[in-house]
């Protein structure tokens, strides 16, 4: 196998002395990957993202891209060298306009902003709009343009859908889709653990700060204990095969 493009090897992390919400996580997202974090509220997942961008110094435990070890480097240096990051909230400037947002994100841009309106089409026509005026899912797309205008090679996404109706939630989605497919691997943490894993190529469930399940999405989604204990059992798909390919992580 080649290197990973991000890996977490045996993170422990946490905000306050002797409390760690991480025990020794191990993550890794390759090249052309959709990669979602999902679990129960607390399980360490955006913890995991911080610690990831160098928001969050590990207690133990390294971070590697692409082979060499960041885990001392600080976050807006892994960002120049190739991983964005959209934080779950306060994720943009609202009392500047979309243009200004963008603006500030180009002090390590790589692209034009040209590019950035073709995959966002719908921004372009709200560039002069400050924004706190956009909708929950216009400052999404804001906060996920910014965040590509330094071309990501791994964006991380916290928690994406989070607050937006159903509608936007779609809207989000096909966005998520559309930046994979031009070549930016995705890891997110998705409040939506059954959408999050359609979509993806591979899947970590935690639980405690530990890794419980890994797998595929299409794995994850239909084994009978990840059902069960985080997806609700009234919501099995019946065509669900018995004995799935997820894999209880090691312990």
């Amino acid at each position: 196998m080649p290197d990973a493009l991000l890996e977490a090897r045996g993170l422990v992390a946490g905000y306050v002395a002797d409390a760690d919400i991480l025990h020794g996580i191990d993550a890794q997202i390759y090249a052309g990957e959709i990669v979602s974090l999902v679990g129960p509220n607390g399980a360490g997942k955006s913890t995991l993202i911080r610690a990831l961008i160098g928001l969050l110094r590990p207690r133990l435990g390294r971070v590697f891209l692409r082979g060499s070890d960041v885990t001392e480097v600080r976050a807006h240096l892994r960002v120049r060298r190739g991983v964005g990051y959209v934080a779950q909230r306060d994720n943009v400037f609202p009392s500047l306009t979309v243009d200004e947002n963008l603006e500030l994100g180009m002090t390590q841009a790589r692209k034009p902003l040209d590019t950035t309106w073709q995959l966002f089409p719908h921004l372009h026509g709200r560039r002069r709009q400050q924004a706190g005026t956009l909708s929950g899912g216009e400052r999404q797309m804001l906060a996920m343009a910014r965040a590509l205008i330094t071309e990501p090679d791994v964006l991380l996404l916290d928690e994406p859908s989070a607050g937006l109706s159903p509608a936007l939630v779609d809207a989000i989605f096909e966005k998520i889709a559309d930046i994979n497919a031009a070549g930016v691997s995705i890891l997110m943490v998705e409040q939506n653990a059954r959408r999050a894993l359609e979509m993806s190529t591979r899947a970590y469930v935690l639980d405690l700060g530990r890794n419980r399940f890994e797998g595929t999405g299409t794995d994850l989604l239909h084994d009978s204990s990840v059902i069960d204990l985080y997806l609700g059992g009234t919501a099995r798909i019946d065509e669900a095969p018995p004995g799935t390919g997820a894999q209880d992580a090691p312990p």
